[in-house]
C-alpha cells in the first residue's frame, strides 16, 4: 500500500487561531491512547471510567483515538426526521444505532475514520463549551492543512466544512461536559465510505454535504499518520505533553484497558516528528 506522508504545515488561511493558553507557563502532563478497530460500545465505556477518575483527579487529561466499526449515534439533539424510518429500518442494513448523551444529532461512525474522545478538565483549558468546540476544531483544521486542504467553520455549524459555495462537512463535533470534565468529541472522515451517511440527515443539517480526506486528494492518506498529526495538534493547541499513564492510574484503570493490548499504543509510544518524507 502506498503510503501518504503530509506535506509541510501550511497556515490556515483566514480564520485566526484561537487560545492556545499560556505558552510561559509550563506544558500539562496529558495521556495519548490509540487503538484499532474499536466498537463504539466499548470505546464509551472506556470514556465513562477515565471520565470518573479525571472527575477524581485519579488521572492526567486523556485524549482517546479509534477507529469505529460502522455504527450510527444518536446525539441529543436528534430529531425524527433527521432519520427517516427511525431504528428500525437503519438497523435492517445490519448497522447498529447507539443512543448517546452528546450533542449534536445523529451521526454515522465507520473504518477509515479518525474519532476523538478528550477527557479534560474544562476549565484548565478553556473559558467555556463554545470556546472548546471552537478549539476542536482548530486542531482538526490545522491537521487537514498539512495534506494541503484548507478547512474552515461555519458560524452555527459546529464542525469543519470544506468549499466555499456548496460547502461539505469533513469533521464532525459533539461533546459533552459533566462535573466539568469533557466526553465524547469529534471525527474527521480520512477514508471512509460515505454511503451510509446517505441514509440520515447528517449531524441534522438538510442538504448536508460529507465528503472525506481521500475524496478529496484521490487517495487516502493511512488513518495511523492522521492521529499522529491531529494528537500533535491536539497538544500544540490544548498545551499539554504526552506522557506514559501515571502509575494510580494504571492500576486504578487496568482492567478498563489491559485486555486491548496490543491494539493499544500509549502515549510514549506516538511518534513527536511528523513521519519522514
Amino acid at each position: 500500500m502506498m503510503r501518504h506522508h503530509p506535506p509541510p504545515l501550511q497556515a490556515v488561511g483566514q480564520d485566526p487561531p484561537p487560545e492556545t493558553g499560556d505558552s510561559n507557563e509550563p506544558a500539562g502532563p496529558a495521556t495519548l491512547l490509540c487503538c484499532s478497530l474499536l466498537p463504539y460500545e466499548r470505546a464509551w465505556h472506556l470514556q465513562q471510567t477515565y471520565h470518573a477518575a479525571r472527575a477524581a483527579d485519579r488521572c492526567h487529561d486523556l485524549l482517546l483515538l479509534v477507529e469505529h466499526p460502522p455504527v450510527y449515534t444518536v446525539g441529543r439533539t436528534t430529531q425524527d426526521h433527521h432519520w427517516p424510518g427511525d431504528a428500525r429500518l437503519l438497523q435492517l442494513t445490519g448497522v447498529p444505532v447507539v443512543r448517546t448523551e452528546r450533542g449534536g444529532s445523529i451521526t454515522y461512525h465507520g473504518p477509515g475514520q479518525a474519532v476523538g474522545y478528550p477527557i479534560l478538565r474544562l476549565t484548565d483549558h478553556c473559558a467555556g463549551p463554545k470556546a472548546y468546540v471552537r478549539r476542536l476544531e482548530a486542531v482538526l483544521i490545522d491537521t487537514l492543512a498539512e495534506w494541503g486542504i484548507t478547512a474552515h467553520r461555519r458560524e452555527g455549524l459546529p464542525g469543519v466544512w470544506v468549499g466555499d459555495d456548496h460547502p461539505s462537512k469533513i469533521a464532525s463535533i459533539g461533546v459533552r461536559i459533566s462535573h466539568g470534565v469533557t466526553m465524547h468529541g469529534f471525527a474527521l472522515n480520512v477514508s471512509m465510505d460515505l454511503a451510509p451517511f446517505s441514509s440520515i440527515v447528517p449531524c441534522g443539517i438538510a442538504d448536508c454535504r460529507v465528503t472525506s480526506m481521500a475524496a478529496l486528494l484521490g487517495s487516502a492518506p493511512e488513518l495511523p499518520v492522521v492521529q499522529q498529526r491531529i494528537a500533535a495538534h491536539f497538544a500544540e493547541r490544548f498545551h499539554l505533553t504526552w506522557v506514559p499513564r501515571m502509575g494510580q492510574e494504571s492500576a486504578d484503570l487496568a482492567d478498563s484497558t489491559d485486555d486491548l493490548s496490543p491494539t493499544l499504543i500509549d502515549a510514549s509510544l506516538i511518534p513527536k516528528e511528523r513521519p519522514d518524507d
